[in-house]
């Protein structure tokens, strides 16, 4: 059951409507133009995410990954560490906040004994009921409904982006919630 869609969608400003009609039309972007958008982008991202936090009470990444157990019971931790794109150390340390808090029950019920199957408590559903969707969060929702073309031209301008700065490759598999929500 995908997540509920109640966060309004940003209305572009006339700068940024202006600046994707001058692109479709083939006149060259610039880099101010270029950083305004990246930060239309990570605003709707991170607002996301605090309404999150304070209508949920829990991070945007334990949100994603509270909807997963619900939606997959029995769930092991390295295939919701798949379903969140994340490291598996990573989606353990989620996975232990989320028990901690009361969320999800995990166990070792299943045939092998080693590997915890994780199920949604009853206090996670009611999380689940007051949070604002989408639980995968807006720029996930946002690039699922993007066409393989557009997604085929970001991937491109993104890389050569990240190539010009000087990153931690690991940031790749870090939620954004972790990166974007600190104030």
């Amino acid at each position: 059951m995908p997540g509920r869609k109640t966060v309004a969608a940003a209305r572009p400003s006339a700068r940024a409507l202006t600046a994707t009609v001058a692109a479709d039309e083939g006149e060259p972007a610039t880099q101010e133009t270029v950083l305004q958008q990246f930060r239309i982008v990570l605003n709707a991202v991170k607002a996301h995410f605090q309404q999150v936090e304070r209508k949920a009470g829990i991070g945007g990444a334990q949100l994603w990954a509270l909807s997963i157990v619900r939606e997959q019971p029995g769930i092991g931790v390295k295939a919701l560490a798949a379903a969140l794109n994340v490291r598996q150390p990573t989606a353990s340390i989620i996975v232990r906040n989320l028990s901690q808090q009361g969320l999800v029950v995990a166990g070792r019920d299943g045939p092998d004994r080693r590997s915890v199957q994780l199920h949604i408590a009853a206090e996670g559903r009611k999380v689940l009921k007051r949070a604002p969707g989408p639980f995968s969060g807006v720029l996930p929702e946002a690039l699922k409904a993007l066409d393989p073309a557009t997604l085929n031209l970001l991937t491109t301008a993104l890389a050569q982006l990240i190539l010009r700065l000087d990153t931690d490759d690991r940031a790749a598999t870090t939620p954004l919630s972790g990166l974007l929500v600190s104030d």
